[in-house]
């Protein structure tokens, strides 16, 4: 096991390194953004001191460099455009997403395994293409028209939900209001319908699939029939014996399925106004605020490595051959 562990350490290294490589580069395509914090009117010494300030005039190699330095040692700088240490703006906005991220997966999670098993059970009936017709629209529309369609029908036509804002629920908590948090979570929760659902809709439709096609290869086993020769219910042939022995596609499901909803918020985020981790990477980019981004992508990386570490070990744990 300990073998295993230190193997996909390794492997999340390499992944960091890629990481800080990748978005370093895409960051510098866009041309030097010196330009984007010093007036019309300046002069070449202006700018080339403003450079320099900024650190802008020394060779991408050693940028690079020193900007790993700095990761290592968990210093990302301050925001060019709010003046303030980037990963203290990006972990005040992470809560928010946190919370649109957890709800958009209780719900994809939730819905997605009662109807996968519902269309394995029913296989070829009405129920079953009704489901695999719903997880096809879902696969097909972009998450964004859906939020906007979903704004314009449910916010603005039928006036039940509000359209952008958020109540925070896990930044009083974690500041130990406790008491303020809970009270906030009714209004919280009234506020995530609409992105949650348009965040999540992508993800129930191709689990739905997934679970569907996991229980009816379980379905077809041997024990799955001699359990039913032996006159048990339905029910209890799927609950114990079919959907226990399906859970291992759903445990990957899971895991990572959080970490592709946090890193695809942004545009969600975006469409309702959502004061996430996801507008405010949308926003920087815009601004050419290059450490925020980098402290957002570092921050979001992280989260999904540990993620993919943590379903690793769960996944080992119930299959053994997996450490082979």
């Amino acid at each position: 096991m300990w073998t295993f562990i230190a193997r996909r350490l390794l492997q999340s290294v390499i992944v960091i390194f890629g990481v800080t490589l990748i978005s370093f580069v895409a960051l510098q395509i866009g041309g030097d953004p010196t330009y984007l914090f010093v007036s019309e009117r300046a002069t070449e010494e202006e700018i080339a001191m403003v450079r320099e300030a900024l650190g802008f005039d020394k060779p991408l190699h050693i940028q690079y460099l020193t900007y790993v330095a700095n990761v290592a040692q968990g210093e990302f700088g301050n925001s060019l455009s709010y003046r303030q240490p980037a990963m203290e703006i990006v972990l005040g906005a992470l809560p928010a997403t946190i919370e649109l991220t957890i709800f958009a997966l209780t719900f994809a999670i939730g819905m997605a395994i009662p109807f996968g098993v519902f269309a394995a059970l029913y296989r070829g009936t009405p129920v079953d293409g009704g489901i695999m017709t719903m997880a096809m629209f879902g696969q097909s529309v972009p998450n964004f028209w859906l939020g906007i369609m979903m704004i314009l029908f449910f916010g603005l036509y039928l006036r039940w939900f509000p359209i952008s804002g958020h109540v925070p629920f896990l930044m009083p908590l974690l500041q130990g209001e406790v008491a303020q948090a809970f009270s906030n979570l009714p209004q919280t929760l009234y506020y995530l319908i609409m992105p949650g659902i348009a965040v999540g809709f992508y993800s129930l439709s191709r689990n739905a699939r997934l679970v569907r096609s996991s229980m009816l290869e379980v379905l077809g086993q041997d024990y799955v029939r001699t359990a039913r020769s032996k006159g048990l219910t339905e029910r209890s042939v799927v609950v114990h014996h079919a959907l226990r022995n399906a859970w291992l596609p759903v445990v990957t499901m899971v895991g990572l399925e959080f970490g592709f909803l946090l890193g695809g918020v942004v545009v969600i985020e975006t469409v309702f106004s959502y004061p996430g981790i996801g507008r405010l990477v949308f926003n920087s980019i815009n601004q050419r605020d290059i450490p925020v981004v980098q402290a957002a992508v570092i921050v979001l990386s992280l989260i999904f490595i540990a993620l993919n570490l943590l379903v690793d070990l769960v996944y080992a744990k119930i299959d053994p051959r997996v450490k082979l």
